[in-house]
């Protein structure tokens, strides 16, 4: 018998990502007017107040990019362990089509990308153009409203959340300068504990909440990403097989309005603080800026619908019910919106404060260029039918 899960929950996740994203564009045009003022230098000042004791000790900005994005990635992998069970993810025929456009979207970016910076400084953001922003890509293909099928809003969720997990591998994997493992097997120990209460049945959400801050704690100290602990702390938190609401459910119906309302506003305000110079607009068309655009808006478009092509050809998969090509090839368009992620991950690849803001304004620059052509062409299908063949 299938798992039910009460899909209350994700439709109140879905909603709220769809205010989350007008929210987040609120947040960034503010932290960009702040970028461009005379309250540029207090911000970051601000940013820059240290916060904490002994060794928790960060700054303010720290502790937004390590501590509140770990609770993101509690969210996303909360709804990855819900997909896997029961959603686009929980057979390998509905999972097939999502997990291979995934894929695509970012394989052929970083290949743009890698190819423009070649022997460059710049060549260690490959991974830049790998992400999709789940708020934005949702918001917008929300605002589509029934000019396109259900099944492709359920489609980029799922091929949003597949490369979400393809972007924390990627950063645990490369992004990462050194282990210590005498930390990492502390958290291995912490997992362990936390398998352990679900396997046992222990459901009380506070057993795993509590021993999930030393999770964070030991990977953060690790030299891994901190961000990893959400993610590992979300596949062990308990569900159920009835429609009765589960530890999982409660956590994620906990979690989702404080993360699209908070959370990543507060984000993409405190690093989304471009001060626009003469100078920005030409990286535009440095190796490191075209490897960012053209690899998020070219190279995600092309990756998805190329790969979603390949394995509907060969019978791996099939089309969302009531789409068309056309309607995957707008969708790879909204992908490369990869705003939150993007800039993550070039905090993460540059300490060259000019190398960071090209890239922050090369994100900007993708990810505003893929919502509106993707959004002005999806609407331009609307009306059109297809075959699935």
């Amino acid at each position: 018998m299938p798992k039910i899960i009460n899909l209350e929950v994700f439709q109140r996740f879905f909603r709220s990502g769809q205010v989350g994203g007008f929210l987040l564009l609120i947040f960034v045009a503010i932290s960009l007017l702040i970028a461009n003022t005379a309250s540029k230098e207090s911000f970051e000042a601000f940013l820059a107040t240290k916060l904490g004791f002994g060794t928790v000790n960060y700054s303010l900005l720290a502790w937004i990019n390590d501590a509140l994005m770990a609770v993101f990635f509690l969210l996303v992998g909360l709804e990855i362990k819900r997909e896997l069970l029961e959603g686009e993810l929980s057979s390998v025929k509905s999972a097939a089509l999502p997990v291979i456009a995934a894929l695509g979207g970012m394989l052929v970016p970083a290949l743009i990308y890698a190819l423009f910076n070649k022997g460059t400084e710049t060549a260690d953001g490959w991974g830049i153009p790998m992400a999709t922003d789940i708020a934005f890509a949702i918001a917008i293909i929300a605002m589509l409203g029934k000019n396109v099928p259900a099944s492709l809003k359920i489609f980029l969720a799922a091929l949003a959340i597949v490369d979400d997990l393809g972007a924390i591998l990627v950063i645990a994997i490369f992004y990462t300068n050194q282990i210590h493992f005498e930390y990492l097997a502390m958290a291995g120990g912490i997992l362990i504990l936390l398998s352990l209460m679900n396997y046992f049945g222990v459901k009380n959400l506070v057993f795993y909440l509590i021993p999930g801050l030393f999770l964070w704690y030991f990977i953060h100290h690790s030299g891994i990403h901190a961000t990893l602990a959400g993610v590992l702390l979300a596949f062990t938190i308990p569900t159920n097989e009835t429609d009765v609401l589960s530890p999982l459910e409660k956590l994620e119906h906990a979690l989702t309005v404080p993360v699209n309302y908070l959370i990543m506003p507060v984000f993409a305000l405190a690093n989304t603080n471009i001060t626009f110079k003469k100078e920005m607009i030409s990286g535009l068309v440095t190796p490191l800026g075209l490897g960012i655009i053209v690899g998020l808006f070219a190279g995600k478009t092309l990756g998805v619908t190329l790969f979603s092509w390949l394995a509907v050809k060969l019978k791996w998969a099939d089309l969302p019910t009531g789409a068309g090509w056309k309607h995957v090839l707008g969708l790879g368009m909204l992908a490369g919106i990869g705003f939150t992620m993007s800039i993550f991950i070039a905090l993460l690849s540059f300490s060259d404060e000019i190398h960071i803001l090209e890239a922050k304004f090369a994100i900007l620059t993708a990810s505003v260029l893929s919502g509106v052509v993707g959004f002005v062409f999806l609407k331009s299908v609307k009306k059109v039918k297809y075959s699935k063949n």
